[in-house]
């Protein structure tokens, strides 16, 4: 973290990204590894489907049903991460925001879907439902995750992977471009970013 701290604001915040990267960039590089990451999330959405499972099955062993879906989830999330490390490395291409307002209710829809489903209240189809559970967290990982796991390691390996970058001008200069050498309003904005 002290080289990332060391690196201009435009690329730590090329780097951390949001609050979720952030809290992922903390971790050890073998541990926030994206294969691990996506692992984590087929664990997680595995967690939120023991309780459809539980009440919604009237078969007494919902428990071996669950843990068989619950390991091809954490296996399908963990290979989809490695998918994307492979596909980062190839194309070196940097973070995108993924589209939160779509993914993050995609999960919770899914989740009611099936609940729905289990109880028999109405028949969804199965592919609409997982499509809906398990896509968010590999498409964070591929989108997000996956190419500032690949920044976090040049880092780590003494490379510098902003070397070639067009980097955007500080608001700085863009303020002295606006007021056009008027030293009050320079002393104004000194000021206001001192404070």
């Amino acid at each position: 973290m002290s080289k990332v701290e060391a690196l201009a604001p435009q690329e730590q915040e090329t780097l951390l990204g949001t609050s979720l990267s952030r809290r992922f960039s903390r971790l050890p590089l073998w541990l926030s590894h994206p294969a691990n990451i996506g692992g984590f999330y087929g664990f997680l959405v595995a967690l939120a489907l023991i309780l459809p499972y539980a009440y919604g099955d009237s078969s007494e062993v919902w428990g071996v049903q669950w843990i068989f879906h619950a390991s091809l989830l954490i296996i399908a999330s963990g290979a989809c991460g490695f998918v994307s490390v492979l596909l980062i490395a190839f194309s070196q291409r940097h973070p995108v925001a993924p589209p939160r307002q779509i993914l993050y209710p995609m999960p919770f829809l899914g989740l009611a879907l099936l609940t729905i489903d289990r109880v028999e209240l109405l028949v969804i189809p199965p592919l609409l439902v997982w499509a809906l559970l398990l896509l968010p967290g590999p498409i964070y990982v591929h989108l997000s995750w996956a190419p500032r796991w690949r920044l976090l390691c040049m880092i780590e390996d003494g490379k510098d992977p902003f070397i070639g970058l067009e980097v955007k001008p500080d608001e700085a200069i863009e303020a002295e471009e606006m007021v056009d050498g008027d030293t009050e309003m320079l002393e104004v904005v000194d000021a206001f970013e001192s404070e």
